[in-house]
């Protein structure tokens, strides 16, 4: 069988499928790699388990060879050889993984155009996703709260890479949130991030802080649109969100990265301090405050700081929710604790988004996976200038 017919015969429909299509496609294309089946697992929201689209039990992410492919990114092959296990990546971003079943153990030219297919079937999950609910029930392990929904809306994926820069984001709980919430995007050779913390907690208060950091993640990206500087940024959240709700009150930490120099310039509007983690040792504990929160801005003018990033340094961003978390005996996490887990998670040398998962699980564990607050982190890896591709 081809290589080159499995990717035709996926692509020849592209245009048209659904996403309840993708499960019969991937079948097609195992069967013209000579495969007896391909199954496609979506992993819900906690990033826990891998929940199949079509009829087959789900699968933890902990301790299978399934959660091995998910977790390194990468093709897993069962020591018979007959099961392979292919992550279903846009990008880095992981969606899932296929289990692709054969009479005989998959040689390597096939497992690669495995990859391929994969590829080109996650591109078509995202793309159909944008008009049908489908692969998102298949992610819900329950019910999601309205706030939740809310404000889930409005992220973007949980990581992207240019290839210099990785940024891998995370949000806890996943059903129900208070107010946290994350933004990103890279414009040439700018990364843009932010981190939002709005005040207000529980049904009524979680709902009127998501409201809060819907607008400050919509006031963010038009002020990034309009080519504001990180100052004229941070005013324009400012005054969009007092003259909406005087009395709200957000904290929050806008930086911006040269992926050339390595240069990082930051505000921390009120917000925990981040930190710069460098060969698995904590480097620099970024200022804080540099301004008020949001809302409270006209009252005092902002403050950049700036940190000379080296090649392979880490940059962690996080909400008070994983500082303040607590043991069932009520010992808070504290940032000591922090340092240790992230500097722990970063020595496995997995990547990123794996990092990021493990990290917040670690938080959860922590006090009994039961949050009092949202827990949100964005670890952000600098892994040098980009290479020369021509003007950008």
């Amino acid at each position: 069988m081809s290589e080159r017919e499995a990717l035709r015969g996926l692509l020849r429909h592209a245009q048209d499928t659904r996403p309840e299509d993708l499960p019969g496609m991937a079948m097609a294309a195992a069967r013209e790699l000579g495969a007896t089946g391909m199954v496609l697992y979506l992993v819900d929201h906690e990033q826990r388990e891998l929940l199949p689209m079509a009829d087959a039990e789900p699968l933890s992410i902990e301790g299978t060879m399934a959660g091995r492919a998910f977790s390194l990114m990468r093709p897993c092959v069962d020591s018979g050889g007959a099961r392979a296990w292919v992550p279903l990546l846009n990008g880095v971003e992981r969606l899932g993984v296929a289990e692709v079943v054969a009479p005989a153990p998959v040689p390597e030219h096939t497992v690669a155009a495995l990859v391929e297919c994969c590829a080109v079937l996650a591109e078509m999950l995202v793309s159909r996703s944008n008009y049908s609910d489908t692969a998102e029930i298949v992610r819900r392990r329950e019910p999601m709260r309205l706030a939740a929904e809310m404000l889930r809306a409005q992220l973007p994926p949980l990581t992207y890479s240019t290839g210099s820069t990785i940024i891998s984001g995370i949000l806890e709980p996943a059903y129900d949130v208070g107010g946290d919430a994350f933004d990103y995007a890279v414009n040439g050779n700018t990364a843009h991030l932010a981190l939002f913390d709005a005040v207000g907690h529980g049904s009524s208060g979680g709902m009127r802080a998501v409201m809060l950091a819907g607008l400050a993640l919509a006031a963010y990206r038009n002020a990034r649109r309009a080519g504001m500087d990180l100052i004229e940024t941070y005013h324009h959240i400012d005054t969009a969100v007092r003259e909406h709700d005087r009395r709200g009150l957000i904290t929050g930490v806008l930086a911006e990265l040269d992926q050339r120099t390595g240069r990082m310039r930051v505000i921390s509007a009120g917000h925990p301090s981040g930190m710069v983690i460098r060969c698995g040792k904590v480097v620099t504990v970024l200022p804080t405050p540099t301004a008020l929160p949001v809302t409270l801005g006209d009252q005092r003018p902002p403050v950049v700081i700036e940190e000379a990033l080296e090649p392979g340094d880490n940059v962690l961003f996080y909400t008070d929710g994983i500082t303040e978390a607590r043991s069932v005996e009520g010992e808070p996490f504290g940032v000591d604790r922090l340092v240790d887990f992230t500097v722990r998670a970063l020595a496995d040398g997995l990547p990123l988004p794996e990092t990021a998962r493990r990290l917040v699980h670690a938080i959860l564990a922590y006090q009994d996976n039961r949050l009092q607050d949202d827990a949100t982190l964005l670890l952000v890896r600098w892994a040098g200038p980009p290479a020369a591709t021509g003007p950008v």
